[in-house]
């Protein structure tokens, strides 16, 4: 019986050693390290939300200039569609008139190199249609000249002739004839 409770101590002793071993002990750590690890996680925590606001804020702002330059590159390009350069009668040379708003015109490109244009020369109903594609075309190289002359550049301008087939004005009346004997512009970002 000696033996038998010898044995049995004997092997609740290495159970339990066993079980001792078997377990991992806790990896030592350095109080002073868990604080600065402890302190980056909350700073993390707080700054996931800021980060994020920061994010948008930033997109916002940049949505907001975006928007401001769409819009004042509309406003530039409808200043420049909206004048028109107009001719006297059977002529194909620049008023005093057309010289100042083509100054205009010349600024607002010079400033704007993203524009390019193209400059539609017009007539009105009077004469052959060869004649009007003619003049129309004079009319619109008359304006392209002048704006190269005033420093914008030739590759940024085409032009072309409409003769009297896209009138602005319907009628037979000088006051129609006078406000088709044109040209105008239509304005491409590039």
């Amino acid at each position: 019986m000696k033996k038998m409770k010898m044995l049995v101590l004997t092997a609740s002793f290495a159970c339990l050693t066993l079980a001792a071993c078997s377990k991992n002990p806790p990896p030592e750590t350095d109080p002073a390290a868990e604080a600065p690890a402890a302190e980056a996680t909350a700073t993390a925590a707080q700054a996931g939300p800021n980060a994020d606001s920061l994010a948008a804020e930033q997109a916002r702002l940049e949505a907001e200039r975006l928007e401001a330059e769409r819009a004042r590159l509309e406003a530039l390009i409808n200043q420049i569609m909206s004048e028109d350069v107009y001719f006297d009668f059977d002529r194909s040379e620049l008023t005093e008139k057309a010289r100042e708003l083509l100054a205009q015109v010349g600024e607002l490109l010079l400033k704007e190199q993203r524009f390019t244009i193209t400059i539609e020369g017009h007539t009105d109903a009077r004469g052959t249609e060869d004649y009007n594609f003619t003049l129309g075309a004079k009319r619109a190289m008359k304006v392209k000249e002048f704006l190269i002359a005033y420093g914008v550049s030739a590759d940024r301008m085409e032009s072309v002739s409409y003769g009297k087939e896209n009138p602005k004005v319907e009628g037979s009346t000088e006051e129609a004839y006078s406000q088709n004997r044109r040209a105008n512009f239509r304005v491409n970002i590039k």
